[in-house]
């Protein structure tokens, strides 16, 4: 018809197979066209204009498609379609609270209510509202048990509110229900997993290989599972044999570079970590491994390559500059590893070893007053911290505060007298004077 510009006849439902064919294969204009024709044919037609809503909908022409959809409702308030469109209408405004109301109109009408009871537990996930969401989705299952999208959500649910047990309780009725679904046991092994029961999240995913015994997913999260449980060199296995049933994956090089490290392999290390950068330069992580394969080494220049190519990637991770704060440490470059610090902290103030690092550099450098400013902010976060207070007494003592020093050396001895070994490593003048000593004594005691 489009090609000839003839006119030929078709039934309002082959044109609603037509128009839903071009909405599937995202052909929205040849959509609009065959509507056209459609209406033009069957004028009266509530299913084609309630294809037309959905249309309209997916264009985000929403104030049309709410127009068409009033004028239908009139027609057929009973039409559970009407009520659906109207709830993902006020879904894509943001009024999810309307959206949900429209939905449980639609479920009054509705002979096949699961996919319902999912879209409303969708619009309580928008809200963040997880166990009513929850609630709705185990509704969803209750009629279409198979729905294995649906059970993702649950868990989804579970996982949010911190609910793991009762996750694994869940999923222990499930897999009763039906003890052959490979997505329950290996849903249940991840909840194990989370739970640190890595025994029994192994007995899950090898139960949900045994099942499907090339479901990816499984064959991973053993290889991970295997991995807490220091079986290195199986981990190594299985995360070889994902690469075989799938495609090699960074993430699987990376995590054999690691079982390698763990195994003292340090050279296989590096060549699984270089695979990890190859197959993807834009995975900071793999960057990060092998600077710390080459701080192993003690090629630190290597090191130092490498930690800023994960920062070129992501510059906001305290953890990569903590790195870099060490290499140039190790390097005896203070003043950048001080920069690289104090960038951490303001990243993550709440990083005590960072900021003892960060005063212990300025203390080498001479900077005493400007550790002493460090350790004061770290003060006010960490409050009576004794490795913080040992050093503000060491400090003050070369700042020739003496009776400072011995007030913040007697809280600090009060606090944790085991740190007194910081004065002797820093401050070993003031560790050795006779006060200082008979206070440690006293303490001792």
């Amino acid at each position: 018809m489009l090609k000839t510009n003839s006119v030929y006849f078709f039934d309002a439902n082959e044109f609603e197979e037509i128009i839903l064919y071009y909405i599937d294969n995202g052909k929205f204009s040849l959509a609009n066209k065959a509507v056209q024709l459609g209406l033009r044919q069957h004028p009266l037609s509530v299913d084609l204009k309630l294809v037309h809503a959905e249309l309209l909908v997916l264009e985000e022409k929403l104030e049309n498609a709410e127009k068409i959809l009033n004028e239908l409702q009139e027609i057929e308030p009973a039409n559970e379609d009407i009520y659906i469109q109207k709830a993902t209408i006020y879904s894509k405004k943001g009024v999810h609270k309307k959206a949900i109301a429209y939905l449980k109109i639609a479920l009054e009408y509705s002979e096949d209510p699961s996919e319902i009871y999912s879209m409303i537990g969708m619009e309580y996930l928008y809200l963040d509202e997880f166990e009513t969401a929850r609630e709705n989705f185990a509704k969803c299952l209750d009629v279409e048990f198979d729905n294995y999208s649906t059970l993702y959500n649950v868990i989804y649910c579970f996982d949010m509110t911190d609910q793991h047990q009762e996750a694994v309780d869940y999923l222990k009725n499930y897999i009763d229900k039906d003890p052959y679904s490979e997505v329950a046991w290996h849903q249940l092994g991840r909840q194990y997993f989370v739970l640190e029961n890595y025994e029994k999240a192994l007995e899950a995913f090898e139960y949900a290989i045994l099942i499907d015994d090339i479901f990816i997913g499984a064959h991973l999260e053993k290889a991970k599972t295997l991995e807490e449980l220091n079986r290195l060199e199986e981990a190594i296995e299985y995360y070889r044999l994902t690469m075989e049933l799938d495609t090699e994956t960074p993430f699987a090089f990376l995590r054999i570079g690691k079982c390698y490290e763990g195994l003292g392999d340090l050279n296989q290390a590096l060549e699984y970590y270089n695979k990890t950068v190859n197959e993807d330069p834009l995975l900071d992580k793999g960057w990060l491994a092998l600077t710390d394969i080459y701080m192993k080494k003690g090629k630190l220049d290597q090191a130092l390559k490498n930690i800023k190519k994960a920062l070129g990637i992501d510059e906001e991770v305290p953890d990569y500059w903590n790195k870099l704060g060490e290499i140039y440490v190790r390097l005896n470059q203070l003043e950048a590893a001080a920069g690289s610090f104090q960038k951490s902290i303001t990243l993550d103030p709440e990083q005590l070893e960072v900021h003892l690092s960060l005063a212990d550099v300025l203390l080498i450098s001479k900077e005493e007053s400007e550790a002493l400013l460090v350790l004061k902010e770290a003060k006010e976060i960490f409050k009576s911290d004794a490795e913080i207070l040992f050093r503000i007494a060491g400090l003050h003592f070369l700042l020739g505060n003496k009776e400072r020093s011995f007030y913040y050396l007697e809280r600090a001895l009060s606090i944790n007298y085991a740190y007194q070994v910081i004065l002797q490593e820093l401050f070993p003048d003031f560790y050795a004077s006779p006060r200082v000593q008979k206070l440690i004594t006293k303490y001792n005691n």
